[in-house]
Parts: structure tokens; sequence; C-alpha cells
């Protein structure tokens, strides 16, 4: 009633007097609204009417805070603290303004200060709690999380936070434990359930894991969280079909996402129903075309059953997206070169090494393809700079022999012939494959049999 009668002021530009706790209750409905221009204008003309209020001189300090305007919230509650100095909302926003200057451990002590004044210490609690997650102190953050939820086993908030102390911590093991205390006095939070799930998921208990998600959505059987958690619990279980039922259930709860036609695809994919498969993916990039993994998952699919134009199509879609990322470069490049399209196939794997991506692989391919086509200069120089990385590697040696052969260099030749052969004699057969004619050579076939004979 209040809100609608000062919206109705704001219209008509006319005055209305409103009480104390009207003013407070308008503030605070904008504050929590998130409109801030409205909130202001309740609290000036508040004040204007109640200039001794001191409810709505701490709004204002609380509104000075967020405007970051320090020094003059600082200067208003000094004014306050001097009229009521023991007034818990005072300690709150002097803890409020350390907190924001970074100053967490003085603001601990204040709000510790404050539990001597406050009628309610819960939320003294969980603010105490927080100031020591950003000093990374987790077990006191736990500790005074775990205050909230003896007085509210129904406070979330702390639950979340407590279960993210121990995994900051990387301690599972005391979760569960601390999880399992909690739901044999609260059996019935679904929220508890999937946080244990969760746990046991970390762990690699999926077992474990698959029951705890199981009694999350018994509790609540629209819980998607819960059914997600179920499904992705399901694949690593390898139970898929199972898998894509809990997947779908969540098509039924709430409007569909990217992330879970994904999933469901994948799902289909390690069924080998390709087809299938294929509709999700295409499914998932329809509800959002800037999902790269998208096109690359349509690329892979195509890839293997060897459609390979329909393959370039979708990692040049992936690539539009994200042109930065040298595993879809690479890609290209193995696609293209089952095109027979060479050319393209160099400009791939070079972006691959220009990106950072010098993986041995990378060269060797990219030499390969260069050796293929006849530039064998830009091969030998290739394969000289992947070397300076990968001092001791056979197949780059080999590689080395056949061209410096190529380039009638009998002496680097057959020294990087000579350093190959040390590395892995077995591996000589390369030769053959990829340098027929020298691997046939009279001079090549003597030095593997005397090195043979060593």
């Amino acid at each position: 009633m209040s809100l609608s009668k000062f919206e109705s002021m704001l219209k008509t530009n006319e005055v209305y007097f409103f009480d104390t706790s009207e003013f407070e209750n308008i503030v605070e409905h904008y504050l929590n609204v998130g409109k801030h221009s409205l909130a202001k204008k309740a609290l000036q003309l508040g004040l204007e009417q109640h200039p001794e209020s001191i409810n709505l001189k701490l709004l204002k300090v609380e509104v000075l805070v967020f405007d970051n305007e320090i020094e003059t919230a600082i200067s208003l509650l000094a004014d306050i603290e001097a009229i009521e100095p023991h007034n818990d909302e005072v300690f709150i926003q002097r803890a409020t303004i350390l907190s924001k200057d970074k100053k967490h451990k003085e603001a601990i002590e204040i709000l510790k200060e404050s539990l001597e004044f406050v009628e309610d210490p819960v939320d003294v609690w969980a603010m105490i709690g927080m100031e020591y997650l950003y000093l990374d102190d987790y077990e006191n953050a736990r500790f005074n999380f775990a205050k909230c939820i003896d007085v509210d086993f129904e406070d979330y908030s702390s639950l979340y936070n407590i279960i993210y102390c121990f995994e900051m911590e990387e301690n599972y093991e005391e979760s569960i434990d601390f999880l399992k205390k909690y739901l044999e006095k609260n059996p019935y939070s679904e929220v508890a359930w999937h946080q244990l799930g969760k746990q046991y998921y970390e762990l690699n208990m999926f077992e474990d894991a698959l029951k705890a998600f199981e009694y999350a959505v018994l509790v609540d059987d629209a819980f998607i969280g819960g059914y997600l958690e179920k499904a992705k619990t399901l694949e690593n279980l390898q139970r898929h079909e199972e898998a894509i039922e809990n997947y779908l259930i969540t098509l039924e709860l709430d409007d569909p996402t990217a992330y879970v036609y994904i999933r469901i695809g994948e799902c289909y994919n390690k069924l080998n129903i390709k087809e299938t498969a294929i509709k999700y993916f295409k499914k998932a990039v329809y509800e959002d075309p800037l999902l790269d993994r998208g096109w690359l998952l349509l690329t892979d699919i195509y890839y293997d059953v060897e459609n390979y134009n329909k393959a370039v199509y979708y990692i040049n879609k992936a690539l539009q997206i994200d042109d930065s990322n040298p595993m879809y470069w690479r890609k290209y490049a193995e696609i293209n070169i089952k095109l027979n399209f060479y050319e393209e196939a160099v400009k791939a794997f070079q972006m691959c090494v220009n990106l950072g991506d010098i993986d041995v692989e990378i060269y060797i391919a990219l030499a390969d393809v260069l050796l293929f086509i006849g530039e064998f200069e830009n091969a030998l120089s290739i394969l000289l700079k992947a070397k300076k990385v990968y001092n001791n590697f056979a197949e780059i040696e080999y590689r080395l022999f056949g061209l410096f052969k190529i380039n009638h260099e009998d002496d680097y030749a057959f020294s990087h012939l000579k350093k190959a052969l040390e590395i892995d004699f077995e591996h000589h057969e390369l030769i053959k494959d990829l340098f027929p004619t020298i691997y046939k050579d009279q001079d090549t076939q003597n030095f593997i049999a005397k090195f043979s004979l060593l």
C-alpha cells in the first residue's frame, strides 16, 4: 500500500506523509529489486520528514557504501554511533566498510564485538564466515557457517559455503562425513543429498554418487540439478540409455539447453547411434550457435563416418567462433589431408605452431605434408626447428636423414641416421615408407646392416 502511494506521489509531484517504518520498507524494497535511484529518492524524502531517524540514516550509510562514497559514509556512521553506540547495524556497516577496503581481520573483530549486542546472531556469523573466506581461512569460515546451520537447518546458503570450504581444501572425505551427519537430522533435504552425490563424484565413487542423486530427486521430483548430476554419473557408469532418460526429464522440467542436447548426443554417439547423435548435436548448435564445442562434435562424428566434406564444413563453423584454438586447426588440417587439399593442411599446421602448439606430432605431420608435395627445403626447415625442442626423437632424425640425402648432403644425412638408429633401431622401416628409393640405396642398406652388428 505505502509503495503504490509513494509511486503515485512521484507521478503527481505532490508530497505525502509516511511514517519512518513505511519509508524503511520502501527504501529496502527498491534496494532489493535494484532500483537504486528510487531508493535514494525515498531516502531523501524520508530524512526530510524524519531527520532524526536512526534507521533511515543507517540505510543512507548502506547506499553511500554501495556508491563507494566511503568518507561520507564513515562520517555519518560516526554521528549515528555517538547517539546509539550499541546499535547492531552500526557494527555491521563499520564491518562492511572495512571489508570493502580489504581489511578483513579488522572487520571480523568488529563483527565479533557486535555479538554482545545483537538479538539474532545468525546474520553476523554468516558475515564473519564470509570474511574468513576472503582470507582463505576455510576452517574458521566453516566453523561460523556451521553455527548458522545449527540454528536453521534449511540455511542452504551456509550449507553451500561449508561444502565450498571443504572443496577448496579438496577435503571430500570430511565433506561427506559432514553431509551424512547433516542428513541424519534433516533426511528430506534434496540439497544435501545433491551435495553428497557431488562429493562422491569427485572421488570417482560413482555408485555411491548415484544413490545420493537418486535420493535427491526422490525428495524433489522436479529437482533439475539432481537429474543432471544423476545423468552424468550414469554416463560414467556406462549406463548411457538411463543417462539419456534423465537428461530428457530435465527437458520436460525446464527450457532446453545446449548443454543437455550435447550430453544426450554424446550418449547416443557412445551407443553408436550416429544419426540420433547428430540430431541432438544439431539441436545444441541451433540452441546456441556460438557453442564451438557443438560444431566440433559434429565435425568429429562426420570425420568418423568418413564424410569429410561435412566435417570440413563444421570445423569451419568452429573456427569462425574461435580461430585461436590450435586443436581446431589441427582437426582442420587432418580433414584437408583426407580431402587431398595439402596446401590448406600446411597452412593449418603452421597456424598450430604459430598459436603455440609445438607438439612433436604437429611438426612431423607438417613436415610429412611438405615432403609429400615436394617442398623439401621447407620440410627440412620445419624438422630442424622441431629438433631444437625434441633433440632425441627418432622420427625426426629418420626424416632429417632422408631430406639431407635428397639434398646430396651425405655427411649430415648419415650422422642423423646414426642418431636415429641409436635412439630406436626398430623404427628404421620408416625410411622405407617415406623415402623408398633412398631406403633401397646400397649405402643406406650397408650403414643399417653395419649398425645392427654393433
